[in-house]
C-alpha cells in the first residue's frame, strides 16, 4: 500500500514539453550518429561504436527519469541535502589519485570499472534540488533572519563549490551555476542586496580566475583575437566558424546525402561533442541551426511558463532552475561555436555524445515532466 502512495500518479504531464524533448532527443541521436560513423569506423573498425555507447546512456537516462517522474516531489524536497552532499563529495573525488583522471587539462572525471563519468554534470541537476528547496525555506522569513539562515549559509556552499569547480577547472559548469543561482534567489523575492552581493562576488570571482588561471585566460585572448594563432589554439574557433559558415542556407550535399559525416573528418577537434551545433550548421545550413534554436527557445518558453504557473515555492523555482540551467548551456555552446563567446567545452544538450552529461539531462527531464503534473 506505502509503495502505491509513493508511485501514484496525479494529473497527466505537460504534452507539449514532451513533445519538444522527444524532438530534440532524437534529432540530436540522429545527427550525432550520423556524424559519428565515419569517426567510429576510422577509430574502433566499427561503424557503430559512439552511437551504441549513446543508445546505452540515453537508456539508463531515461530509465532514471521515469524513476523521478515517479517519485513524490516531496521527496525530493526533503532528500535534497542528503543528495546534493553525496554529489558534492563525488565531485572531490576527482582529485583522489587512482580515481580522478584527467582530460583535456581538466581533472573533471571519475575511472569506475573502466567507465568514466563527470559529477559536476549531476553537481547542476543537484544543486538547483538543493537551492530551491532551500530557498522555499525563506518565504515566511523576516529580511533579518533570511539573511542568518538563507543567505549566509548558502553563501559558504556557493564557495566551497565555486573553491572544488575552479580546481578542476570547470568554469563553464561555475558560469552556469553563478547565472542559476542568481535566477533563482532573485525569483524567490529575497532581498535585492543578497542577490546583488551574490553578482559582486561571482563576477569578482570569475575575472581573478581567468586573471589566474592559464587556460581560462588563454580562451579570451584566443576569442579576442583567434588571427594570433590560427593553427593552435585559435584552430577549433576558426575552423567552427568555416564549417557554419560553408553550410549557407540549406547545408552541403556530402555526406550519407545530410552534408554529415565522412567531409567533416578532421573539420573540428571535438565534431560530436561540443562542435556538434557547427557540424550541424555545415550539414543543414541555416535553416537548420536555426530550427535547432527554436526548439531551444520553445523548451524554455514552456518550462517558464509552467514555472510561473506553479509559483514562488519549491515546484516554481526548480521548475526555473532547470529552465535556466539548459537555456544558458545551450547559450554558451552555440555562442562559442559562433565566435561571439570565449569557447567552453559545455556540450550541446541532448545532442552532444557524452553520457554524464545526457543521463543528467534526462533525469531533469523526468523532474520537469513531474512538476508539470501540479500545475
Amino acid at each position: 500500500m506505502a509503495g502505491k502512495k509513493l508511485f501514484k500518479k496525479k494529473r497527466p504531464p505537460d504534452y507539449f514539453l514532451l513533445a519538444v524533448i522527444v524532438v530534440l532527443t532524437l534529432w540530436g541521436l540522429f545527427a550525432m550518429g550520423l556524424i559519428s560513423l565515419p569517426l567510429s569506423q576510422q577509430r574502433f573498425g566499427t561503424p557503430w561504436h559512439y552511437l551504441q555507447n549513446q543508445l546505452i546512456k540515453l537508456a539508463v537516462g531515461i530509465f532514471l527519469g521515469v524513476v523521478l517522474y515517479k517519485l513524490p516531489i516531496k521527496f525530493l524536497k526533503k532528500t535534497a541535502p542528503l543528495i546534493f552532499f553525496v554529489t558534492l563529495l563525488l565531485t572531490l573525488l576527482v582529485f583522489v589519485p587512482g580515481l580522478g583522471v584527467k582530460i583535456g587539462g581538466g581533472q573533471r572525471w571519475i575511472s569506475v570499472a573502466g567507465f568514466l563519468f563527470q559529477p559536476s554534470e549531476f553537481l547542476k541537476i543537484v544543486f538547483i534540488i538543493y537551492l530551491a528547496a532551500w530557498l522555499d525555506k525563506s518565504k515566511a522569513m523576516s529580511d533579518k533572519k533570511k539573511f542568518k539562515e538563507i543567505f549566509l549559509p548558502f553563501f559558504t556552499v556557493a564557495i566551497i563549490i565555486f573553491a572544488v569547480l575552479a580546481l578542476q577547472p570547470d568554469l563553464s559548469t561555475l558560469c552556469i551555476l553563478l547565472a542559476v543561482c542568481l535566477m533563482m534567489y532573485f525569483t524567490a523575492s529575497t532581498p535585492l542586496k543578497h542577490t546583488v552581493s551574490l553578482i559582486g562576488a561571482g563576477m569578482a570571482g570569475l575575472i581573478a580566475l581567468v586573471l589566474i588561471k592559464p587556460h581560462a585566460l588563454n580562451r579570451w585572448l584566443i576569442f579576442l583575437h583567434p588571427e594570433t594563432d590560427p593553427l593552435g589554439k585559435g584552430f577549433q574557433l576558426r575552423q567552427s566558424l568555416l564549417a557554419v559558415g560553408s553550410g549557407k542556407i540549406f547545408g552541403i550535399k556530402e555526406g550519407f546525402g545530410f552534408g554529415l559525416g565522412e567531409p567533416n573528418i578532421g573539420l573540428l577537434p571535438t565534431p560530436i561533442t561540443d562542435s556538434i551545433f557547427a557540424i550541424i550548421g555545415k550539414g543543414w545550413g541555416f535553416i537548420g541551426a536555426s530550427a535547432v534554436v527554436i526548439l531551444f527557445f520553445l523548451l524554455f518558453w514552456r518550462i517558464l511558463k509552467n514555472s510561473k504557473t506553479q509559483g514562488q515555492n519549491f515546484e516554481g523555482l526548480l521548475s526555473l532552475g532547470i529552465g535556466v540551467w539548459i537555456i544558458f548551456q545551450t547559450f554558451f555552446n552555440i555562442t562559442g561555436m559562433l565566435g561571439l563567446m570565449p569557447m567552453g567545452g559545455v556540450p550541446l544538450p541532448f545532442f552532444s555524445y557524452g553520457g554524464s552529461h545526457l543521463i543528467a539531462e534526462m533525469m531533469a527531464v523526468g523532474i520537469l515532466l513531474n512538476l508539470s503534473k501540479s500545475k
